[in-house]
């Protein structure tokens, strides 16, 4: 899968994924307004409301772009209903050709890191029958229980040939309360735990390679370049999703450590930057009513961001 996400990646000149991660206040009021006349003022009129903001957006964006990456914490928000248009956007998103990564942030062992695996990746057994669940390409796995709750991916990458990122430095402000804390590594030596944790993402990812990548990624923050420029050096063979860019306060500038001198090696996340542009400032002019046009214009900016910081450090 690494290595469909890297050919995306070269069509568009784009390693951008698109967060869709919709909170009903980034919803126009047009399409909440038919959403809820329909259904009400219900859970099922939100998601509603989410599935058809979605659409838009990637219909805006998706001969941009090589991926998204769908928060299934803003669908479980509301509930079953919510799931149905997580689901429907997955669905959805495969049909215009994206790489869905599903921003799960799984961590558990054992028999239930197995079924989160096969739920999202892979297949499940029904009788006789294997059937497919969440279906998305790749999902974001938390380490923090140890190889038991990673390996059970690994298996069902290598059997589905499919993808992870794993937690390393996350883009959050508190991240260092536990990621910066310096343990002794295998030599005795003192080091930040996400390089320690960094390392172990290497090995896993040496098990599951592509034809250059890893499906084993890793996620790190663009608010931490200096991290960034560590961890780079650590997981060569791993591509890094980076979140934070944007909203968050990364700029193409803080990504350039990131990227390989090929370009390639990273893929830059922004969420609301994208799919709220139409509540900024700058993208005002594009009103409510033509709230994808805006998200349109912020991805566009953003290539243009990353692509002059790139070109720059050459």
């Amino acid at each position: 899968m690494i290595d469909k996400l890297i050919a995306g990646i070269r069509k568009t000149q784009a390693p951008i994924v698109v967060g869709l991660d919709p909170t009903l206040k980034f919803v126009p009021e047009h399409i909440r307004r038919k959403a809820f006349g329909e259904y009400g003022e219900t859970m099922k009129g939100a998601a509603e409301a989410v599935w058809q903001f979605n659409r838009a957006i990637v219909d805006a964006i998706c001969d941009l772009v090589p991926a998204v990456k769908p928060q299934i914490a803003m669908y479980e928000q509301f509930g079953v209903e919510g799931l149905i248009a997580f689901q429907k956007t997955v669905d959805y998103c495969r049909e215009k050709g994206l790489i869905v990564i599903g921003d799960v942030k799984r961590g558990d062992i054992g028999s239930t890191s197995e079924a989160y695996a096969v739920g999202h990746l892979g297949q499940v057994r029904v009788g006789d029958t294997l059937c497919r669940g969440f279906d998305e390409d790749f999902v974001t796995v938390n380490p923090y229980l140890g190889s038991d709750g990673v390996k059970p991916f690994i298996k069902v990458c290598q059997e589905e040939k499919k993808g992870i990122f794993v937690l390393v430095k996350t883009s959050n402000p508190s991240s260092g309360e536990f990621q910066d804390r310096l343990v002794k590594d295998g030599d005795g030596k003192e080091r930040p735990l996400y390089e320690i944790v960094g390392e172990q993402v290497a090995a896993w990812g040496a098990e599951c390679m592509g034809a250059s990548y890893s499906n084993v990624g890793a996620v790190v923050g663009a608010t931490y370049p200096e991290q960034g420029r560590i961890l780079r050096s650590i997981m060569p063979k791993a591509f890094i999703l980076v979140p934070g860019y944007g909203a968050q306060g990364g700029r193409g500038a803080d990504l350039v450590h990131f990227f390989h001198e090929d370009g390639l090696g990273a893929i830059v996340n922004s969420s609301r930057g994208i799919i709220a542009a139409y509540q900024q400032e700058q993208y005002a002019r594009y009103g409510e009513e033509n709230f994808a046009d805006a998200s349109r214009a912020a991805v566009l900016a953003m290539k243009e961001d990353i692509t002059q910081a790139l070109a720059a450090r050459g």
